[in-house]
């Protein structure tokens, strides 16, 4: 179908602003005469605190306030940016004297200015109780060592939770007598993947500041995805009405999911609460990599059981989640480990999904993207691999075999329908874009070098089925261009500039017409925020049915300016207003301005949308790798990827999302490593020692699109955001084993690991 607006480039409603400097971040915005809050952290993993001495640093000129844990409310809640009632655990305090890991606040200091803020925190002294510390995730369940001992831990969805048996969620999922078909199985094999935690690395980091205006209230401006979350969390925690809460997000310098719990408002709002004077925090670049919210370290046992000739019959995943100190996004992003790779393989007759998640006096760990698909699809996308191999078959035909069609029921995708899917013909362009050879996937380079090429797939969902909302309010203004006002969060994504093509289409205008305003949880109609892929999909289809109401309102108030009998003759071509039967018209700049006097019929619209269904976005990807077989250092050559997303809404908004997601994977698959010391310090405290991928790391990345039309989207669209993220590590891996004969099942897959590996099994690969 030819669009005008939609699936052609547009450039960032918001771009000639970021390209010339303009003040339009949170840093930018914030008051002058800001009180700074910083917080005293804990040099310990696990203690309690015994007595915080204010009396030196409260002495310091320009100190305004110091806050500890006998200060603050004693309502727990949690920083997870999910709908009511959150599924993540109520297990936190805005100050607690229970110390959970390194970094754990211990008191707040709030000060004119940060020289004298960092001169109290350097006086603050404190006594604690040190205790062991429970490090190890595989350990945790029923150990001795409670994480969190207290007695109004308060879960208020039953997920399967166990405070005093540091258990955040457990429970299992299955379909089919699973143990009977891998019983029955020619081939099965059984296997265990490892994937650590990995930080976002945004560019601007957590900052928020905070004030009440002239009635009271409290207004929170912060650099977040979740406005309308944030607004509640911060009431939860400091025990006020949502009434008295206002949150405003400018732009934001990325976000990635970090910036879907809220991290840190709570501080800031606290502060200006209490001294009624306007609290600004911003996370140092050390807080940002040691006391944020990393992706969930995971162990994940995969058991594949297949007949000899490729049927996949049976699949069992068990995932081991480590929640860290807290459980915020714990129990939802467990679930995606197999909801989200399981149902690849449609043609399996039974699988079995559990899950285990575990609290450790370790970072707590959140939301990231992919948002523990990632997780699940490195360790299913590996196995599969590994069963080809056992089977002596190519990945792609195994893959052709068994993956899900279009119109098929998904019973691992709670029995969703595949609406729209063109995976298998993504995976056939792919391995015509990496030059991917059954018979031979590896060569041998001049050099010495092997390079070698691995397949992988991957699915993630559009938005979380019957729970996130998205609102849209679209007002015709005089000269006939339109606001349109959401409650969807642009963190640099580009969603503004989709929803004003998306609406453009609609109104059959320019996408100049279209104004779009950002969050204001005073004035914009409710979101539930941009995360789980939801922007483009659900807010999408809010835009369209609310531009449908619009058109129907314009309509009527033509009818009164055109004397017409109804609205059944009117046509609208996004100029005019044309009565069929008298050939009559008015312009929709003159229903614009004559909108503005004697009227009765407000021209604006309101709509809300939610969705019964998530249809997947599908995705191929294929890595060339090149292996040093005398070092055992991998370089990423060249990455190809072909990706469903519906219909392609922006294509260079798309590629460039397409580009990051990949580029992402790529430092969690060779190089992205939380460490941890004996005493629980995270050592990896810059991007000095946080080893981020550069442009010098990367080969060439090719993506391309294999559209499929999806009944339930804008347009035919679906998303995109996650699961860009979700095929290039077992891809990798993939990679390494076709070069070298070996499989590395932890990440990041290092030149050490892979070095040694070699060494121990040099009878394996062969040069």
């Amino acid at each position: 179908m030819e669009y005008k607006v939609i699936n052609h480039t547009v450039a960032k409603k918001d771009s000639q602003a970021l390209v010339t400097g303009q003040p339009v971040y949170t840093d930018d915005l914030r008051p002058k005469d800001c009180l700074i809050v910083k917080a005293l952290r804990s040099p310990h993993a696990r203690a309690i605190v015994k007595n915080v001495n204010k009396s030196a640093a409260e002495k310091v000129p320009g100190i305004v306030c110091i806050v500890t844990a006998d200060d603050v409310p004693q309502s727990r809640f949690t920083i997870a940016g999910q709908t009511y009632p959150e599924l993540s655990p109520y297990d936190r305090l805005i100050l607690d004297k229970q110390i959970r890991f390194v970094g754990d606040p211990v008191a707040l200091v709030a000060g004119t200015s940060e020289e004298a803020v960092d001169k109290a925190l350097r006086v603050l002294r404190v006594e604690y109780d040190v205790q062991e510390p429970l490090l190890d995730f595989t350990k945790a369940l029923d150990n001795d060592i409670v994480v969190h001992p207290e007695d109004n831990w308060n879960p208020l969805v039953d997920v399967g939770g166990d405070n005093k048996r540091n258990l955040v969620a457990q429970a299992c999922d299955e379909h089919g007598d699973i143990d009977a078909v891998l019983a029955s199985s020619d081939v099965v094999i059984d296997r265990t993947y490892h994937t650590r935690q990995n930080q976002q690395g945004a560019m601007e980091t957590f900052r928020a500041y905070a004030y009440k205006d002239a009635f009271g209230r409290l207004t929170i401006v912060s650099s977040t995805q979740v406005p309308f979350h944030v607004r509640r969390i911060v009431a939860n925690a400091l025990e006020i009405p949502k009434s008295k809460i206002r949150v405003i997000k400018p732009r934001i310098g990325g976000g990635f999911g970090s910036k879907q719990t809220a991290v840190m408002e709570v501080y800031p709002a606290y502060i200006a609460w209490l001294t009624g004077k306007p609290a600004y925090m911003i996370y140092s670049r050390e807080e940002f990599m040691t006391v944020s919210t990393p992706r969930h370290e995971s162990q994940i046992r995969v058991v594949l059981g297949a007949s000899k000739d490729g049927h996949i019959r049976g699949i069992f995943v068990d995932s081991l989640w480590n929640a860290g100190a807290y459980g915020e996004h714990t129990p939802t992003t467990v679930t995606l480990s197999g909801h989200k790779s399981i149902p690849l393989y449609n043609a399996a007759e039974a699988f079995r999904f559990s899950y285990t998640c575990v609290y450790t006096n370790t970072i707590a760990a959140g939301a990231y993207r992919g948002y523990g698909a990632t997780q699940g699809l490195f360790a299913l996308e590996t196995a599969v691999n590994e069963l080809a191999a056992a089977l002596h078959m190519s990945p792609v035909a195994l893959r052709l075999k068994n993956l899900v069609r279009q119109g098929q029921v998904m019973p691992a995708y709670f029995n969703e329908t595949a609406l729209s899917c063109t995976l298998d013909k993504c995976l056939e362009r792919v391995v015509q874009m990496s030059g991917w050879h059954d018979d031979c996937p590896r060569q041998v380079l001049p050099n010495g070098h092997i390079r070698a090429i691995g397949i992988a797939a991957a699915m993630q969902g559009s938005s979380i089925t019957n729970v996130d909302v998205a609102s849209v309010t679209i007002k015709v203004n005089d000269d006939g261009f339109y606001s349109l006002n959401i409650g969807a969060t642009d963190m640099g994504t580009g969603c503004d500039t989709i929803l004003a093509q998306i609406a453009a289409e609609c109104l059959l205008c320019p996408v100049d017409n279209i104004v779009t305003y950002g969050v204001d949880t005073d004035t914009s109609p409710y979101d539930s925020g941009s995360y789980a892929s939801s922007t483009t999909y659900l807010t999408g289809n809010a835009v369209v049915k609310t531009c449908q109401s619009l058109i129907q309102r314009m309509k009527e108030r033509a009818a009164v300016k055109l004397g017409s009998a109804g609205i059944d003759n009117l046509e609208f071509d996004g100029q005019a207003i044309t009565d069929l039967a008298t050939g009559k018209k008015i312009t929709i700049k003159d229903l614009g301005n004559d909108a503005m006097f004697m009227n009765d019929i407000a021209l604006e619209a309101t709509e809300s949308c939610y969705s019964p269904t998530s249809p997947p976005p599908y995705m191929a990807g294929a890595a060339t790798v090149d292996v040093d077989p005398e070092t055992g250092h991998i370089s990423l050559v060249q990455y190809d990827a072909v990706v469903d997303c519906g219909t392609v809404i922006n294509p260079a908004l798309a590629k460039v999302q397409t580009e990051g997601g990949i580029v992402q994977a790529i430092g969690m698959a060779l190089t992205e490593n939380i460490q941890l010391t004996p005493s629980g310090r995270i050592q990896n405290n810059s991007f000095m020692q946080y080893r981020m991928p550069t442009r010098m790391d990367l080969g060439q990345i090719n993506v391309e699109f294999e559209p499929s039309y999806e009944p339930n989207g804008p347009f035919g669209a679906k998303s995109i955001g996650e699961l860009v993220i979700d095929s290039p590590a077992p891809a990798i891996a993939h990679a390494i084993y076709n070069a070298t004969g070996i499989w590395l099942r932890d990440l990041p897959m290092t030149a050490e690991k892979l070095y040694k590996a070699m060494r121990k099994n040099s009878g394996s690969w062969l040069v």
